[in-house]
């Protein structure tokens, strides 16, 4: 199997990003390699082992996509056994040239506690956790949005992505099988921010799926309490016309974008 290694003298995260964007269009497998802070010509040589070793055992040349600043540095992993692709390479003489300014190099410049919007993601962290499956209503004032939906329908960690990724301060609530006693109707905690409440729903056996990993052979799970609970909750969204989508075929990176494009949330990303 070729391998395909992301490479940086800092996070690696924007290599990883654009290497696997780049490789989702070609149905391959790939041996996926990432290598955060290369940052020193003996790191970079010690890579570049690496890679002709993964080279000698595939019989195929690794695809090395990086992002680094330090010339020498980038010049060690590109003259290596890999084809090499350099992101930064691609973009910035034309950016110089379209803007009439001369790039400054520096590391840990994107992903790093110096970014401008670290401690605005961080709170936003802080604030998903403290906020998470109905806890602290009175923070509601502050929420950018409240995820509401069923148990298990993913609203923790979309919260928590929302939050750590675009500085959003988002609560969920959970609805529960006490609260569907009768018709499900919005709790007085809710109807207050009706206007942020944005819901989730799934698939009934992916649920009953999910739950079962929890609690197997119990009422919770059952995929009769799952349907149930489903009905009664789409129901609601469609009386009370809030906004959902159906997480079943979604990644929580798809299903935070999907919220975002919709709800129109300013992102607090850069």
């Amino acid at each position: 199997m070729r391998s395909a290694f992301y490479i940086s003298d800092s996070t690696a995260i924007t290599a990883e990003v654009f290497g696997h964007a780049l490789l989702s269009f070609f149905p391959e497998e790939f041996n996926h390699v990432t290598i955060p802070f290369v940052e020193t010509i003996k790191k970079a040589q010690q890579v570049n082992k690496q890679i002709e070793k993964s080279f000698q055992d595939s019989g195929m040349r690794p695809l090395v996509f990086h992002t680094i600043v330090n010339a020498q540095v980038k010049e060690i992993i590109s003259s290596g056994a890999g084809i090499s692709y350099s992101f930064l390479d691609q973009f910035i003489a034309p950016l110089e040239k379209e803007l009439g300014v001369m790039v400054k190099p520096e590391k840990h410049r994107t992903h790093s506690i110096h970014e401008r919007t670290y401690d605005i993601r961080i709170q936003a962290v802080n604030f998903a956790m403290a906020s998470d499956d109905g806890a602290n209503p009175k923070n509601y004032d502050e929420a950018d949005i409240i995820l509401i939906g069923v148990s298990r329908s993913g609203k923790t960690p979309t919260s928590l992505y929302l939050a750590l990724q675009y500085g959003i301060n988002a609560a969920n609530y959970p609805f529960t099988e006490d609260d569907m006693v009768g018709e499900l109707k919005l709790p007085d905690v809710l109807h207050a921010h009706k206007e942020k409440l944005f819901g989730l729903t799934i698939n009934a056996n992916l649920l009953h799926q999910i739950r079962s990993e929890r609690r197997s052979n119990s009422r919770y799970a059952s995929i009769k309490q799952c349907q149930m609970e489903l009905k009664e909750t789409e129901n609601l969204y469609r009386r009370e016309n809030i906004p959902f989508i159906n997480s079943t075929r979604f990644s929580v990176e798809e299903i935070s974008a999907k919220i975002l494009a919709e709800t129109g949330l300013q992102r607090r990303k850069y």
